[in-house]
């Protein structure tokens, strides 16, 4: 009795580490070209939407394009502001929600 108690206490160890894998890595595919109808600021905002999405998958944070910096203060100048935060919101859904790319 004492010898099966020994072993199988010993053995909850090796059984415990077996279990232990590192989860596979998670693949994010690369972003997909702005149309070419963006201009070059709608072109930013498109990638860093994107870029935007991807982060918080990888953090697996909850989506929510309006959170991020960029969204809130664009680098832009004033009046390209919507126009950034609008490819900007293209660009998160696009990574968020794969799919043909907006017109």
């Amino acid at each position: 009795m004492k010898k099966l108690l020994v072993c199988t206490l010993l053995s909850i160890p090796l059984l415990a580490a077996g279990c232990a894998h590192p989860p596979p890595p998670a693949y994010y595919p690369p972003p997909p070209p702005p149309p070419p109808t963006y201009s070059q600021i709608a072109q930013q905002g498109f990638h860093d939407g994107f870029a935007a999405a991807q982060h918080d998958m990888r953090a697996g944070k909850p989506p929510n394009f309006a959170r991020h910096p960029r969204f809130r203060n664009p680098p832009v100048p004033p009046p390209a502001i919507e126009e950034y935060r609008q490819s900007f919101r293209h660009g998160y859904e696009q990574a968020m929600h794969p799919g043909p790319p907006p017109q």
